[in-house]
């Protein structure tokens, strides 16, 4: 313990009486006025904790009545956040800001020596000139931190600056708060402004790393880290180049960094169709939807020739990774599929997703809108490589590949349907490699179930 005098502070209580208006939630506010402390200025209604024997709360009741008229009862406050602040002056106070949504009677200027207006407010359009220390309170709460620090510098304005940065927030600790390291903490928080929460929401491999955050203003974004430097390449020429010609059903790139291999997105709506369970008629209308969706990808720049060459030359070392998990006669007919594959013509390239299977989409059922999402694997490419890992979620309903068709626009020629076959089976081959030596079961199950799903087709 260090010596010296012991530190004092005032303490305050402050009321966040909050309602739902016509656009959303309100906040009450009140403007300072007479010879009291920042005359002028909007705060929610407040005051200090009288003498040793009150408590915040009793305080809190007391505040909201003498100040509002409003009659507040105890059980109906709720914690908000903790502000520890100091005044431009110098003197130190700390804060409690309580949530009180219930309450009888109407507010209204109880004091009009103190105070000349009341009134409600959006919390995306509070008033100014605001109090410093009252925002800070409720961009903290609204963050939903449970504390935050305030430590203002001698010559910072009473009211509320956006130029001048002041605030600390303290996050809560427990499952979902999984930050970065500070490099991409800096990264994020320069692109979107101060960012309250991070949570993990990686595809459960070691190599993802995404995490939906935050902000103070109530904003959401993800930002991404790539385990390469050529994914990260792949999706910012993507997000940069094609994708916006999808409109809002993909995201937005906000920020990238090479060096961090970092990207800032938008959030997009939508429930992931991977593992989700509809009616037969709803993937019906789904994967009519994915039709109409691989469409404007592939259209979302001319098509042109290009000397698109199939990727054989992995085979053999994709092989001995695959191997120790084929059934009896697979390796053959890999085989006897890439060697049949060196006389397809090559196809006209497009822009391709890389990765379009369900996990990747999302579907907004109410507003009936399909989202695309994840394009470190894009790359100009035959139309039909999109396709090949979507095949597996058709397989054995001819209903579905029927409105995937409608969808599209087209049926496949029989050259794209050669190709998806060799496609098909080289991504069986590397995933079931991949999956083996990354202890990853769902793609050697996946490869499995593709490498006997063609075998049995091509049957006589």
């Amino acid at each position: 313990m260090s010596g010296g005098e012991r530190h004092t502070v005032p303490v305050d209580v402050h009321v966040i009486a909050v309602r739902e208006g016509e656009k959303g939630a309100e906040v009450l506010l009140s403007r300072r006025a007479g010879t009291i402390y920042a005359a002028g200025h909007w705060h929610v209604p407040s005051g200090h904790v009288d003498g040793p024997f009150e408590d915040v709360v009793t305080a809190l009741v007391r505040e909201a009545y003498e100040e509002t008229g409003l009659v507040v009862d105890p059980g109906d406050v709720r914690a908000a956040v903790a502000i520890h602040h100091r005044a431009p002056a110098g003197s130190a106070r700390v804060g409690f800001f309580f949530e009180v949504r219930r309450w009888s009677g109407t507010p209204q200027v109880m004091e009009p020596t103190v105070c000349d207006a009341m009134d409600w407010f959006a919390f995306d359009a509070l008033p100014e000139p605001m109090v410093a220390y009252c925002r800070v309170g409720l961009d903290a709460y609204r963050g939903g931190v449970p504390v935050a620090l305030h430590f203002q510098e001698p010559g910072d304005t009473i009211g509320h600056d956006p130029a001048v940065d002041r605030i600390r927030l303290v996050p809560r600790s427990g499952p979902d708060e999984q930050r970065p390291e500070k490099e991409v903490r800096e990264f994020a928080e320069r692109a979107v402004g101060r960012i309250t929460t991070w949570t993990d929401v990686s595809w459960a491999r070691e190599e993802s790393r995404v995490r939906r955050v935050r902000g103070t203003e109530g904003g959401t974004w993800y930002v991404k880290i790539h385990q390469n430097d050529r994914f990260h390449r792949r999706e910012v020429a993507a997000l940069r180049g094609w994708v916006p010609a999808l409109g809002a059903v993909a995201p937005r790139l906000v920020a990238a960094d090479a060096r961090l291999r970092a990207v800032v997105l938008t959030a997009v709506g939508g429930r992931s169709l991977h593992g989700a369970s509809y009616t037969p008629e709803q993937q019906r209308h789904v994967f009519h939807r994915i039709g109409q969706l691989a469409a404007a990808v592939h259209t979302s720049a001319p098509p042109r020739p290009a000397s698109y060459t199939l990727p054989l030359g992995k085979v053999e070392r994709h092989l001995n990774g695959a191997r120790p998990h084929f059934a009896a006669g697979e390796e053959e007919f890999v085989r006897t599929t890439v060697e049949e594959a060196a006389g397809l013509p090559a196809p006209d390239v497009v822009p391709t997703h890389g990765d379009f299977q369900l996990r990747n989409l999302r579907w907004d059922e109410a507003a009936d809108v399909l989202y695309v999402i994840d394009f470190e694997r894009s790359e100009e490419g035959p139309a039909i490589r999109d396709f090949v890992r979507l095949s597996d979620a058709w397989h054995g309903r001819p209903d579905l590949l029927a409105a995937v068709m409608e969808g599209y626009g087209r049926l496949f020629t029989p050259d794209e349907e050669a190709h998806l076959t060799v496609l098909s089976v080289l991504d069986a081959v590397s995933g079931i490699s991949y999956g083996a030596a990354h202890d990853d079961p769902e793609l050697v199950e996946r490869g499995r179930r593709t490498l006997a799903r063609l075998r049995t087709a091509q049957r006589p």
